[in-house]
């Protein structure tokens, strides 16, 4: 095998930064980052890849420098992210594309994988800036929720969808993917979006539950745990923190 030759700098990351080589995209992973890691997300986008998902193809795993190396294929176009930003009037539009994206994960399934509620768990009770009582209340809460089998991308933002030029779209960063349920996935994506804009959570919840005639309730139950989960990653802002720590302290929703 040809060692990747590293190309363009595409973005850069808390935990890995993305080179173009040739015709593929190299997730290079930080020099901390373990192994298991790596061939995690690349086995599990090699399983969403044959749900019929619309993802690049994973294509090698590699070493270079002394750093764990993800190649797939590289895709050309521009975040949804960015596009929303370009075309602010459009913003609804594309808000209820993304719900039928995330609905078109949520019908697939898939075995071997992590269950969403295991690891959401496990990052709890490892959350170390919140007490026992907390802890106590979310682990309770947590376990209260209904058992769902469903595909969750467990990051799913329009930061990680790609549009190219043909209005092909992709979704990428499959590496917190799980099977669970999918309001918590949901409710990630609105903790999410609430970072930027709480009218533009508040929008696309509204959108989910009217096409999917869930409660929402029932989404916004999943908040404190998702909070959680987001801050046992530790990868966000003061302001970020300050914003999932309040969301920690919310109990009832009616």
């Amino acid at each position: 095998m040809n060692e990747l030759k590293l190309g363009n700098l595409i973005s850069e990351g808390a935990t890995v930064d993305v080179y173009e080589s040739g015709d593929l995209a190299v997730k290079l992973f930080k020099p901390d980052a373990p192994k298991t890691v790596v061939f995690y997300e690349a086995l599990m986008n090699s399983k969403v890849e044959e749900t019929g998902l619309s993802v690049p193809a994973v294509k090698e795993v590699e070493i270079i420098d002394g750093r764990w190396a993800l190649a797939s294929e590289l895709i050309k176009g521009s975040t949804l992210e960015q596009i929303m930003k370009d075309e602010p009037e459009n913003r609804d539009a594309y808000l209820e594309d993304m719900v039928e994206l995330q609905l078109d994960i949520h019908a697939k399934t898939v075995s071997g994988v992590t269950k969403l509620k295991d690891s959401l768990r496990e990052e709890i009770e490892n959350l170390d800036i919140i007490d026992h009582i907390k802890r106590y209340e979310l682990l309770t809460r947590l376990d209260s929720t209904p058992k769902h089998i469903k595909l969750c991308h467990g990051n799913f933002g329009p930061e990680n969808i790609l549009v190219t030029n043909d209005d092909k779209v992709y979704i990428v960063d499959w590496i917190g993917a799980a099977i669970g349920n999918a309001s918590a996935d949901v409710a990630k994506t609105y903790l999410k979006l609430s970072l930027t804009s709480t009218e533009m959570a508040e929008k696309y919840m509204n959108m989910f539950c009217e096409k999917t005639g869930t409660s929402k309730k029932y989404v916004q139950e999943w908040l404190p745990i998702m909070a959680a989960s987001t801050l046992a990653k530790g990868i966000y802002t003061k302001e970020e923190k300050e914003l999932l720590l309040t969301w920690l302290d919310v109990v009832d929703y009616s």
